[in-house]
């Protein structure tokens, strides 16, 4: 526990790459392979079920500390993270402890999972009474399932790689599915991941994922930047969720970017898969599939949501697997053959029906291009997908001046709202009011007839000038404080922009948009001329009759 904590502590105060890549080193050649397993699954993304909730973090905090509730909540809303409050505001321990990462994972914390609050506690503060405060801020980030530092995947990978010796690339191929905890974290796993004589590959593993980088360029430097549209490989964009299929020895796995083993969630998707040949792997899109188009991504978001398949769940939404190309092939890698050839072989089992392959789009040229992507909400996508036809599957996403694979998405929705509730934001923004709460007047009447109808929270977008200059505004137009969030004076209009929009009867506007954020600040626009709910109509009517066409078609 103290050498992760000692980690930890490293990688989240240094800013230099070559400096956590050199600690990842030093923690894995001298931390015992199953400390570096559970240490490999946590710093790549691994989170374990939630051991405890906030409530129970909370009330052991105040006991703890003897702190009256209005005092830590003030506490936390000044340090903006739950973990490094109690860290700093716990009493001094009592004893030392030497239980290593294994151990308080397996034997203290895993085990909290269902006990009674009492028990709870009581555990907490025996706890926290052997470990000093970089250690408790520690295992309260792992109790809550609030880990999270500043290191990337990549760079554990690159730790790993010289750490063994293997290239970086057989690395990131054993790493995929690390992280699911159906697979507990092991010393043996942790041996295989970087033992050098281990060439076997687990029947049902993926490869790493590829992927792309998003194309801003205007139309008329598409030809000088890019070359000839005739070098790419051009597909439409699917909103749905990135996957793998992968056939070997008869059986049939289904794994999500997100290195979540999804098979038991799409049985018809794996059902269809066992027609596909032995030894083939496919990285495609899994989508919900009805009348001849794809649907929106809020009902596959119900499928993911399930706990349960049931037959009536299969028909409302059928879920499909889109393929668009061909990572293994008769028991062959094929990641090092151009697109041209792994598309080909694609649609060699497409036409075998095999598989739903991906639609291609031809145009003569970008110009045209351009054109059929604006049809992108019609046809229920999210624009289009560039490949050059040259190009290898490679790992993660590559530097942008030396990308091969683009996304060309279209315009968000966009409608002009005002700022009505605001909180602060965590971390290095713990001290700023950074997350936002939008709203839109009910209806097109004068002013004084009106009312402002929250739809949305964002908090991406501005730039750190402008949320000091947001944050102050807010300071001084505060009407109300609800705990952490503060009511204003409505003053300020920005333009929030969206992939998707939806009817939601949770919601007091009866809308719901999907990855909002804000494009701009419009000092230029007063409050009177924001958008209403009937924009936010329009935009959904549009949506609908756009789903509608590309079900027709």
């Amino acid at each position: 526990m103290k050498r992760f904590a000692r980690l930890f502590n490293e990688l989240d105060t240094s800013t230099s790459t070559r400096s956590k890549v050199e600690a990842l080193k030093r923690y894995f050649a001298i931390a015992p392979a199953g400390d570096a397993a559970w240490g490999v699954y946590f710093l790549a993304g691994g989170k374990p079920r939630q051991a405890i909730n906030s409530r129970v973090l909370r009330e052991f905090a105040i006991s703890a500390t003897g702190l009256p509730d209005w005092l830590f909540e003030e506490s936390y809303q000044a340090v903006g993270d739950v973990a490094e409050t109690i860290a700093l505001l716990l009493p001094p321990p009592t004893r030392s402890g030497d239980g290593s990462l294994v151990h308080w994972v397996e034997e203290r914390l895993l085990p909290l999972r269902g006990k009674a609050p009492a028990d709870v506690l009581a555990a907490l503060r025996d706890y926290v009474d052997e470990l000093d405060t970089a250690e408790r801020f520690l295992l309260i980030k792992l109790i809550g399932g609030g880990f999270r530092v500043g290191v990337s995947r990549l760079l554990i990978t690159r730790a790993l790689a010289e750490h063994s010796g293997l290239d970086a690339k057989v690395i990131a191929q054993r790493m995929i599915g690390f992280t699911d905890i159906s697979v507990a974290p092991s010393a043996e796993r942790f041996l295989l991941l970087v033992d050098a004589g281990n060439q076997v590959i687990a029947d049902g593993h993926p490869y790493p994922f590829f992927l792309a980088h998003a194309l801003t360029l205007p139309v008329a430097r598409l030809s000088v930047e890019l070359g000839p549209l005739s070098d790419w490989l051009v597909e439409w964009k699917y909103d749905g969720i990135r996957a793998q299929l992968v056939k070997r020895a008869g059986k049939v796995w289904l794994w999500s970017r997100g290195e979540e083993l999804i098979t038991e969630r799409f049985p018809e998707i794996a059902d269809r898969a066992h027609s596909l040949p032995n030894g083939t792997v496919l990285d495609g899109e899994i989508l919900v599939w009805r009348d001849g188009a794809p649907q929106p991504f809020a009902l596959l978001q119900k499928r993911v949501t399930r706990k349960s398949v049931t037959p009536r769940v299969l028909q409302d939404a059928p879920a499909v697997f889109v393929a668009y190309d061909v990572l293994e092939s008769d028991g062959e890698d094929q990641r090092l053959h151009p697109q041209r050839e792994r598309r080909s072989r694609l649609e060699q089992l497409a036409a075998n029906r095999a598989v739903q392959m991906s639609t291609r789009v031809d145009a003569p040229s970008w110009e045209a291009l351009a054109v059929a992507r604006e049809t992108s909400r019609e046809r229920g996508v999210e624009g289009l997908m560039l490949k050059h036809v040259d190009s290898t599957y490679r790992v993660g996403r590559t530097k942008a001046a030396n990308a091969n694979w683009w996304k060309w998405k279209i315009d968000p929705y966009a409608v002009d709202a005002v700022l009505v509730y605001a909180q602060r934001g965590h971390g290095r923004r713990a001290s700023l009011y950074s997350d936002y709460t939008f709203a839109v007047w009910n209806n097109d009447s004068a002013a004084s007839e009106r009312t402002l109808v929250p739809f949305t929270k964002a908090y991406s977008g501005l730039t750190d000038q402008e949320i000091n200059q947001v944050d102050a505004a807010i300071r001084r137009t505060t009407i109300e404080k609800f705990g952490p969030v503060r009511s204003v004076t409505p003053t300020m209009v920005f333009e929030i922009g969206f992939e998707g929009i939806q009817r939601s009867p949770r919601h007091k506007s009866g809308i719901a948009v999907r990855f909002p954020r804000m494009l701009r600040w419009r000092q230029d626009k007063p409050i009177g001329e924001a958008d209403t709910l009937n924009t936010l109509q329009s935009l959904l009517s549009a949506a609908d009759n756009a789903l509608l066409r590309s079900s027709v078609a």
